[in-house]
């Protein structure tokens, strides 16, 4: 049957466009017999193809767009100067947010957070003054908690940094090995509940030191090195066998880092890393920390092991031996102000780079901005993009868990 198609729509003004011709009034199509007359007739939209469109334009009939945009005013009183003769203009690539976006060198997320958490033996967990929002949390509950707030935000690893009662302090330091000592036991509770945490574990001797130093103590005031490293591998072993995912020496004695992989390799534990506190430095920057394990120094400070906050190619000493003894990661402590060791050591080896956030670094971005001399959460995400582009992949930061809540508020 014959079936009459209403008329093309009218929207395109066809006299406005050389050489295009409005559709007649009607078209006639035959289309099938239907089977029975109850079907309603189909109803076709003729629109002009874009060959047409293409050739009003050719023809010089183009479209209505919005005008250009005027150029903005300056200010009264702004000068008339002549352009610079500039052929590069870098602030072209930072005109707008999408523009910078899109170059931005320097990225950082979760992942790359390391969360340093206090732990004791108690059940409460206790403010420590000195680092605000920061607790020693208790093993068993707070801890837990805690962690289960980091992974909610992205943050996937931890390192354990014990307070010791005092009555379990030696000279020797031997609590630090006791299997079922508080650090062991924590490694165990945290990966029977969380399976893939990966822990990072401190070995040294200051939390268990009742002369609060990283090493065994000679009565004239000596540090020593090799009798602290045998001590160091045990500690190091009884991490290992509690789930230790990185066992972390921070006590900077000569030649630990060889010592502890060929004592973790003798006990099976080829899988667990070490990350190597690499350039250390006896630094003012730890005070907070000492607090809130109460471990400072019964006497003298820890100059003959830590390094010279003066030097710099000191670092390229312990960045090689710590290499060649078989480190996974190497480690700046403390970070921000000294982004040059960070940046030397990237520069200089293929592994893994890691900075510390120390306490004293985080203990001055909470109080500049409890009194509103600065914007925390601005200053605090600067300092860890910071850490980043001198070429940090991991940052030990208390900072960890606020930073991530952050960076995930961004994407949403």
């Amino acid at each position: 049957m014959a079936s009459s198609i209403p008329s093309a729509p009218s929207a395109l003004n066809c006299q406005r466009y050389v050489g295009l011709r409005a559709p007649p009034r009607s078209f006639k199509f035959t289309l099938p017999q239907a089977a029975t007359n109850s079907r309603s007739p189909r109803l076709f939209v003729v629109r002009a193809s874009d060959s047409e469109f293409e050739a009003a334009v050719v023809a010089g009939n183009v479209p209505p767009a919005p005008p250009v945009p005027p150029k903005p005013a300056a200010p009264v009183g702004t000068p008339v100067v002549p352009s610079l003769p500039l052929h590069r203009r870098p602030r072209r690539n930072r005109k707008s947010p999408a523009l910078r976006s899109a170059f931005q060198e320097t990225s950082i997320s979760p992942a790359n957070f390391v969360y340093p958490l206090f732990i004791h033996e108690g059940e409460e967990d206790t403010p420590i003054g000195a680092m605000p929002g920061c607790y020693r949390l208790g093993w068993r509950h707070g801890l837990v908690e805690e962690v289960t707030k980091a992974r909610d935000v992205g943050v996937n690893s931890v390192v354990l940094f014990p307070k010791i009662p005092d009555a379990l302090k030696s000279p020797t330091g031997d609590e630090a090995y006791n299997e079922n000592g508080l650090v062991p036991r924590t490694i165990r509770l945290l990966k029977d509940k969380y399976p893939d945490l990966v822990i990072y574990t401190d070995v040294a001797l200051d939390p268990y030191s009742s002369d609060g130093h990283d090493g065994i103590v000679r009565e004239d005031g000596v540090i020593m090195n090799d009798e602290t490293v045998h001590q160091l591998c045990k500690q190091a072993v009884a991490q290992a066998q509690a789930g230790a995912d990185v066992v972390s020496p921070s006590d900077m004695m000569d030649g630990r880092v060889g010592a502890l992989r060929a004592a973790l390799d003798a006990e099976g534990f080829q899988h667990v890393s070490i990350m190597s506190y690499t350039a250390k430095y006896a630094s003012s920057f730890y005070g907070p920390f000492r607090e809130a394990l109460d471990s400072n120094p019964r006497f003298g400070d820890k100059k003959t092991y830590q390094m010279n906050p003066a030097n710099y190619r000191e670092a390229l000493t312990e960045m090689r031996e710590d290499e060649s003894e078989g480190a996974d990661i190497l480690l700046v402590k403390p970070g921000l102000p000294y982004l040059d060791i960070i940046r030397l050591l990237r520069d200089n080896s293929p592994l893994p780079i890691a900075a510390y956030q120390v306490s004293g670094e985080y203990a001055m971005i909470k109080a500049a901005g409890a009194l509103k001399m600065i914007d925390e959460e601005k200053v605090m995400m600067e300092s860890l993009m910071c850490l980043r582009r001198a070429g940090a992949d991991i940052i030990l930061t208390y900072s960890a868990l606020q930073a991530a809540r952050c960076l995930c508020g961004e994407k949403r």
